[in-house]
């Protein structure tokens, strides 16, 4: 089964760090550019991250530069989130895409809440 699986999730206070995880299973993620999405609740699914798939180029949304770092093993066939400093802001469910020209892939998402 084609499939990938967030993990990493859950709650932590503010300025506190978490590092996500998504791991494909059925496929070969280098094939593969992969993306971290945040959706809050009453809120629209917005980009977070991506990354390519050599891991040689990545992108930040404005709002989580300098705090958020993706990085990708290949070789576990894994891409990682780490988040830093987190905000209240920062609470929504987090699903990865890997994607490329002929398919892509979602996960089923892990929830982050920050809060004290």
């Amino acid at each position: 089964q084609l499939q990938l699986v967030e993990s990493g999730g859950g709650l932590v206070q503010p300025g506190g760090s978490l590092t996500l995880s998504c791991a494909a299973s059925g496929f070969t993620l280098d094939y593969y550019a992969v993306g971290w999405f945040s959706q809050a609740p009453g809120k629209e699914r917005e980009g977070v991250s991506r990354i390519s798939r050599s891991g040689g180029s990545t992108n930040y949304a404005d709002s989580v530069k300098v705090r958020f770092t993706i990085f990708r093993d290949n070789a576990k066939n894994t891409v990682y989130l780490q988040m830093n400093n987190l905000e209240p802001e920062d609470t929504a469910v987090y699903y990865c895409n890997a994607y490329q020209l002929a398919s892509d892939y979602w996960g089923q998402g892990t929830q982050v809440t920050v809060s004290s």
